[in-house]
């Protein structure tokens, strides 16, 4: 649930996937860490701020995604920021998605590489710029799960097409860990996890309910980064009591129950929305397509006076002629709320 202005709405646009955020659990760990070690970490990871508890947190996150090594970070933007600009020179090119999040498109800008965007999953069309372009390192770099569509990149044949042109494949899967099939998210379910060629980033401020971001790597891949990484050494260190949380939600997610409550929600989405202009996404994440602004917005406000809390996307976030309800589903939905959601949708559609 949501309060505003005075109203009780039914959320359906949170990214807190699996309800973490307020687990007695997870919420308790924080609580007995912030009683133990006080809120702020006082200092960057590098001088003072580091704890014992991150390490484990690192040691933990690697061993459950099958890679060497793990570096948390203070947030997905800055993970992403910071990785782009610490790996990618000026002799080197970046080969993009169309579609990655705007954190990725900075760091793409900030690096001193040269940028080629590819059309959204078109494998076909990468392959083409790929075989025209020389550089000293390529990089692909695309979404897990992308974030305003909800669908899933072409992992596996991306990551052919790295073999085979020697390319570092990134991969932010913030909205892939803890969400599909597999929790351990979209690099797993393509069988990626732990491959010298990929870099893999991942949120805590999705799935897990908490805050701050993790890079996932090869064990030299990650020492480098400890030493290059701006965005963490030049910021404050997560503090300790968020690392504790943050290790109790993981073990939450690893036992599987509450991701498979989300996909079952997902199946009860998909199947009981025929007939709406919906995507045919697999995720957690399913936008209603609605095309111009205002009437995005209109049914943004009609849905807010059914009791449901759906605001409307418009560009810049998404393309012109795209505007849409991104529906977030949670594993906290009932098949009820689910149900009447989509039964306010189609009334709206038809006012």
């Amino acid at each position: 649930m949501i309060h505003a202005d005075g109203l009780q709405l039914i959320n359906f646009s949170s990214n807190d996937y699996l309800g973490l955020s307020n687990h007695p659990m997870v919420v308790q760990a924080a609580q007995d860490a912030l009683a133990q070690h006080g809120l702020g970490s006082g200092a960057s990871r590098l001088v003072s701020g580091d704890a014992p508890v991150f390490h484990e947190l690192e040691h933990a996150l690697a061993e459950w995604k099958g890679y060497e090594a793990a570096l948390l970070v203070g947030s997905g933007t800055l993970a992403n920021i910071g990785l782009l600009h610490a790996i990618a020179g000026r002799h080197d090119v970046l080969f993009t998605d169309r579609l990655i999040h705007a954190s990725l498109v900075d760091g793409a800008r900030l690096s001193t590489a040269k940028v080629k965007r590819f059309p959204h999953r078109d494998v076909g069309a990468l392959e083409n710029i790929l075989r025209s372009t020389q550089a000293h390192r390529r990089i692909i770099v695309t979404d897990g799960v992308f974030s305003m569509d909800g669908d899933i990149a072409p992992l596996s044949e991306l990551m052919h097409l790295a073999m085979e042109y020697d390319a570092l494949l990134i991969v932010d899967d913030a909205h892939g860990t803890g969400t599909m099939p597999d929790p351990r998210g979209a690099c797993a379910m393509a069988g990626l996890s732990g491959s010298d060629r990929l870099v893999e980033i991942g949120t805590f401020g999705k799935a897990f309910g908490g805050y701050g971001a993790f890079i996932l790597g090869s064990q030299p891949f990650i020492d480098g980064l400890r030493q290059r990484l701006r965005t963490m050494i030049y910021s404050t260190a997560l503090p300790c009591a968020i690392a504790q949380a943050m290790l109790v939600a993981l073990g939450l997610i690893r036992e599987g129950t509450l991701t498979a409550r989300l996909q079952r929600n997902i199946e009860t989405f998909r199947r009981c929305s025929e007939g709406l202009p919906v995507t045919a996404s697999p995720s957690a994440i399913q936008p209603v397509i609605l095309g111009e602004d205002t009437r995005a917005l209109a049914m943004a406000e009609k849905l807010r006076k059914k009791g449901f809390f759906v605001p409307a996307i418009r560009p810049p976030t998404v393309p012109e002629g795209t505007s849409r309800l991104r529906i977030t589903l949670s594993s906290l939905h009932d098949t009820e709320e689910i149900a009447h959601l989509l039964e306010a949708i189609r009334t709206c559609l038809h006012e």
